[in-house]
């Protein structure tokens, strides 16, 4: 019996290894282009205004892009839609690499990013489907991924665009993109023999079985998570915790320079707070798991975070680095609702729904952030009221939270969740 313990994992390989190319993928289209944006612009008469689009488009595109995923899933399969999305992302990302004019690289750079709004969006049922019993952990693989994929290309874009051209250092990282479809391509075709092995190890995990089951539905789930509370509360934890973060990738420098830190300083503590979230991200979706209500877990990091606000609030230039290690720490609750997407959906096709409800209101949410805090920086002319609505923000992040961990399940049919973590039906 051990001898046979590691099959399953064998098994869905070529899965894993597409969910995870998948999460190398979500973020560098946003990543790869901010660090040279000045170097862009030589070429391409972007004016302030639209460089300032660029730092709105990923998340109008998270949020619209994100939200079609779940029709087209239920209407052509998990699969087949994220490999579409996945060569609508890469096909953006070469597009733009090849225009001259504002509007085309604009245009092209939302293209790149709708494909990345809808592999969000697919990502969770995917593992909900495949791994229905590790869902922690197979979340935890694409969350640090995800992580990677933020921090890594503004390592090499700008050495990459010296050495060759800035065309070179946007267009290359298409390359994951299609590297991504690989194995995804592999599942859609493989042999029959595969698929039948395939089915034997998910029925021998604890999979839910009817309605549903096999993400295949009838709208049943996408009227349930509109009406579920619960799933409200999800969508408001992701909003509250995507403003966080991306009020922090656009402001951080600002902020540090405003405090008389050196402007090449505040660019590598901004690198700082992007990649801390790889190693936290293995932790939070497989205690999500483990738990039966992994709230603690989000306190104890948006504790971290708001130390870290308090800190720049009171002695931004002094104390840096810690205030900026918490800050780094404090969105690892974002992988911990990840997790819940997948560990509170009865049914994949549930969480499809839920995906895409909670992603798509969440990113809306989000898209406030940046322009709300930066206009609130201009009106006052410092930092103090910024940082306390951000501190508020938390509030908010911490109340949804407690509803949005409660150990109950979203579904049509009823569902609890027992001391393990796991779900079954009520006796």
């Amino acid at each position: 019996m051990n001898a046979a313990a590691p099959a399953p994992w064998r098994g869905r390989l070529v899965v894993l290894a597409g969910i995870v190319l998948v999460g190398l993928n979500l973020r560098i289209a946003v990543a790869a282009v901010s660090p040279i944006v000045d170097v862009v612009r030589q070429d391409v008469d972007l004016t302030a205004t639209e460089v300032g689009l660029l730092g709105t488009i990923p998340v109008i595109s998270f949020a619209l892009f994100g939200s079609l995923a779940t029709p087209l899933a239920r209407r052509f399969g998990l699969e087949p839609t994220m490999v579409a999305a996945l060569l609508l992302s890469a096909g953006g990302e070469v597009a733009r690499a090849l225009v001259s004019s504002p509007p085309a690289f604009l245009g092209w750079s939302m293209i790149a990013l709708a494909g990345m709004g809808m592999g969000n969006v697919l990502l969770p049922p995917l593992v909900k489907r495949y791994f229905p019993d590790r869902i922690g952990a197979v979340t935890a693989s694409y969350s640090v991924a995800l992580s990677v994929s933020t921090a890594v290309p503004p390592l090499f874009a700008l050495p990459l665009a010296q050495a060759t051209s800035w065309r070179v250092a946007i267009g290359v990282w298409a390359v994951v993109g299609l590297a991504a479809v690989v194995p995804w391509a592999i599942v859609i075709v493989r042999s029959a023999s595969a698929r039948a092995h395939l089915g034997a190890i998910l029925r021998r995990a604890p999979q839910p079985t009817g309605p549903g089951a096999l993400g295949h539905t009838d709208g049943t789930e996408v009227r349930t998570v509109w009406r579920s509370r619960q799933a409200w509360a999800m969508a408001v934890m992701f909003g509250m915790n995507s403003l966080g973060t991306y009020v922090g990738f656009a402001w951080i420098p600002q902020l540090l320079a405003d405090a008389g830190l050196p402007a090449d300083e505040g660019g590598r503590w901004l690198a700082l707070f992007a990649v801390l979230g790889a190693p936290m991200s293995l932790f939070g979706p497989v205690l999500a798991q483990r738990l039966r209500n992994p709230y603690p877990v989000v306190v104890a990091f948006v504790t971290c975070w708001a130390i870290g606000y308090v800190g720049l609030l009171t002695t931004p230039a002094h104390g840096t680095a810690v205030w900026m290690v918490l800050l780094g720490i404090g969105p690892s609750s974002f992988p911990v609702l990840l997790a819940l997407l997948g560990l509170r959906s009865t049914t994949p096709a549930t969480a499809i729904a839920l995906s895409g409800m909670v992603q798509g209101t969440g990113y809306v949410i989000a898209g406030v952030g940046p322009v709300g805090i930066g206009a609130l920086y201009e009106a006052t002319g410092g930092w103090d009221a910024p940082i306390v609505v951000l501190l508020g923000c938390l509030v908010v992040l911490l109340t949804a939270a407690w509803f949005a961990c409660r150990p109950t399940m979203i579904g049509p049919e009823t569902v609890v969740v027992d001391t393990a973590g796991t779900a079954s039906a009520p006796r």
